[in-house]
């Protein structure tokens, strides 16, 4: 009710002042470590092209997200924004006829013969494309242009590695590993693994990272669809990873309640060796200890039999209001904002991985190098043509947590879901 309320104040607020025409593009955002980047490439565009381009923000992503709501009520969307959320909540933008679809801006090539679809990172433009069937009932194209990627791996610290007598160039490749690994941590008195486990959605995605490795996508998405139960053994083992985790003490105790803030302290101030984070803590690890000393690995698999994969794709996404007088300006700015040199600044500037594939060539930061190539493991659920419904995974999560408490086994929790699911 109180969401409610604030929209439809922000709808007569939104109505009352509509703007007038104006003679520049405007842009909504909600990111504040890039405002100041944004401003300074707007310049340079103005400079470059006589376009002078606006960027308005809006800050925390809620209160972003309920003035967006209330400008599309209103028809009093920017040239350009961005909607926050999971992919059903895109497809509503674009069904009720606000995004404009960039299919065939994507494909039209440049004076050297590249297309802009070319240039970026297939999985970054994955997350703003709909196929012909979908079940969004969302036409088929591309409908947002990714302005960087992300991806989430495991970190490991290798001063501590150091300090246990481990090589730092050689990470653990398998579960098995990654249990002795453990045991040399801690005899060494460090602690071995922490993440911010109280924000369900990384207990998530660790979670279906091993459920892909040891049962393979399809017999994933088959348990989804109904046709193989959560009973199944290849659940069980899945579940135990994280009883692994409780039984040789690889985790920290303060992980299962813990939000993600406090555990990037926690790895940032070199108190536990291992932690689960995406690419967006490069720029927040900086700011917390710039003289850390980190890398990038896959999560250690428990099976042979599948590859281990990763959540990861595009990070934010710009979109064109499909109603906009100057679409086709907006459209040419987004062009120029994900070319390979404004690209390297953005990346540059705020320490996230860039969406065009040349700027990589431009980039120096061996960290930042490092996040990229582990975007060939890449998968991510706004990709898969089916979800779980929100009350099993949300089950999932917390019952892993009870798990990693030793309050509930993994047995116990596949028989829960499998219930839940009937």
């Amino acid at each position: 009710m109180k969401n409610l309320v604030i929209a439809i104040i922000l709808a007569i607020l939104v109505s009352g002042c509509a703007r007038e025409e104006v003679d520049y593009v405007s842009v909504w955002h909600w990111m504040t470590d890039r405002a100041d980047a944004f401003d300074e490439l707007a310049i340079q565009y103005r400079d470059k092209t006589g376009v002078e381009v606006r960027f308005e923000l809006y800050a925390p992503s809620p209160s972003y997200s309920e003035r967006i709501r209330a400008a599309a009520q209103t028809d009093n969307l920017p040239d350009i924004f961005g909607v926050l959320g999971e992919k059903r909540d895109l497809a509503s933008f674009i069904n009720a006829g606000h995004v404009a679809n960039l299919s065939g801006y994507m494909e039209k090539p440049d004076s050297t013969g590249l297309s802009w679809r070319d240039t970026l990172f297939p999985a970054a433009l994955e997350i703003n494309k709909f196929r012909e069937v979908n079940v969004y009932e969302v036409k088929e194209g591309i409908y947002g242009a990714p302005i960087d990627i992300m991806n989430i791996p495991m970190l490991y610290n290798k001063r501590l590695f150091e300090r246990a007598g481990l090589d730092p160039e050689r990470p653990p490749l398998t579960w098995d590993e990654f249990i002795e690994y453990g045991q040399k941590l801690k005899q060494a008195g460090i602690n071995v693994f922490s993440s911010g486990f109280g924000e369900t959605w990384l207990i998530e995605s660790l979670a279906y990272n091993y459920a892909f490795n040891i049962m393979g996508e399809e017999k994933v998405l088959d348990t989804f669809r109904g046709d193989v139960p959560y009973s199944d053994i290849g659940w069980v083992h899945t579940f135990t990873i994280f009883e692994d985790m409780k039984k040789h003490n690889l985790i920290t105790e303060d992980s299962v309640t813990m939000i993600n803030r406090l555990a990037e302290q926690q790895f940032a101030t070199e108190r536990v060796a291992f932690s689960f984070n995406g690419s967006w803590c490069v720029n927040v690890y900086r700011g917390m200890n710039p003289d850390l000393e980190y890398s990038t690995m896959l999560p250690p698999k428990y099976s042979d039999e599948h590859n281990m994969v990763i959540w990861g794709g595009a990070g934010s996404s710009f979109l064109v209001n499909a109603r906009a007088a100057r679409k086709d300006e907006a459209v040419e700015f987004l062009r120029w904002l994900t070319a390979d040199e404004q690209q390297a600044f953005l990346s540059e500037e705020t320490r996230n991985l860039p969406s065009n594939k040349d700027s990589l060539d431009l980039i120096e930061e061996e960290i930042l190098i490092d996040f990229s190539q582990r975007m060939q493991h890449i998968t991510h659920p706004n990709v898969w043509p089916v979800t779980e419904e929100h009350d099993i995974r949300e089950a999932m999560n917390r019952g892993i947590q009870q798990i990693l408490i030793g309050e509930r086994t993994p047995e116990e929790l596949a028989n829960r879901l499998e219930r839940l699911k009937n």
